[in-house]
């Protein structure tokens, strides 16, 4: 999915003091629609928990749409060498558009980014979250790759949160303009959401 572009801040260095957060994710998790980088979801959390985020989360991202680095290099790579706390994974939105002629391409590199994380990062907490939707309407896809999701999730241990295709269902004043992506408001319903999730797992 792609849309206005938000121009996020310069991560934050990294303080040995702090909680390293990092994630791998759309343009859900970038910000695009927000009116501040300060406004998006991620952000908001962090700064809520005192960690140090980073957030190199591209739009139009999936885990095979508008993807063309797969192996050393693209944004897993950037993830990994951060080498954070904690790694939050929010893909899966974009690649709904590319699943009619790469449904085994998209589960394959589902589970070979999952095997990578844990493999790379194996002393980090990682947090799965259900592929985020930004329509009332919902093609039968978004069950299918959320299901995927789910069971890499597992596979490797990961924290799973659920629900999270629906956090801004039912709301069209809740998106930007462009009506693809949230907007202030629907980034605070997704941050009040993710923190009460994070709540139930201690965070």
């Amino acid at each position: 999915m792609t849309g206005c572009t938000i121009t996020g801040p310069a991560n934050e260095p990294r303080d040995e003091g702090q909680t390293r957060v990092a994630f791998y994710g759309d343009s859900y998790t970038l910000g695009t629609g927000a009116s501040d980088p300060s406004l998006r979801w991620s952000t908001i959390i962090c700064e809520q928990r005192g960690w140090s985020e980073f957030n190199p989360s591209v739009n139009g991202l999936g885990f095979v749409n508008n993807r063309s680095i797969y192996a050393d290099g693209g944004i897993l790579s950037l993830v990994i060498a951060d080498d954070p706390d904690i790694v939050f994974v929010t893909m899966g939105l974009n690649d709904n558009f590319s699943f009619p002629h790469a449904a085994d391409e998209i589960e394959a590199q589902i589970a070979a980014d999952f095997d990578r994380l844990a493999t790379a990062l194996s002393a980090a907490r990682l947090i799965v979250v259900e592929p985020f939707w930004y329509t009332d309407d919902r093609p039968d896809s978004v069950e299918v790759i959320g299901g995927w999701v789910r069971d890499a999730a597992n596979d490797i241990g990961a924290d799973y949160i659920s629900g999270a295709s629906h956090w801004i269902e039912g709301h069209p004043e809740w998106m930007a303009r462009d009506g693809l992506h949230p907007n202030d408001d629907g980034y605070a319903q997704i941050a009040r959401r993710m923190d009460e999730e994070l709540r139930k797992l201690g965070l």
